[in-house]
């Protein structure tokens, strides 16, 4: 079962699994991460989503629900939003003592 950990702040942090590899698909994975320019878990977690994605179409979409766990879909909407500035110069933040 996945572990849930608290952030400093209180907020509940993404589940955390442990998985033992082999040394091959270590390395495999390590390469991966450096080509794409993400970190290794990330790289694991990409792999992991469209490793669930292919299996669930080739299952069946009743089997596991149809949420959205492609976090390119996400990221790309993001950056197509327009870049907002705000206006005029930023002010001084006073404390009250």
């Amino acid at each position: 079962m996945a572990t849930r950990q608290n952030s400093t702040n209180g907020k509940p942090k993404s589940p955390r699994i442990q998985v033992v590899l082999p040394e091959l698909i270590c390395d495999q994975l390590t390469i991966l991460a450096l080509n794409e320019s993400r970190t290794v878990s990330n790289m694991a977690k990409v792999l992991i989503q469209e490793g669930i994605k292919k299996y669930s179409e080739s299952k069946g979409k009743g089997m596991i629900p149809e949420y959205d766990l492609n976090t390119d879909k996400f990221r790309d909407s993001l950056e197509k939003q327009s870049v907002k500035r705000l206006k005029g110069a930023p002010h001084r933040i006073r404390y009250k003592k």
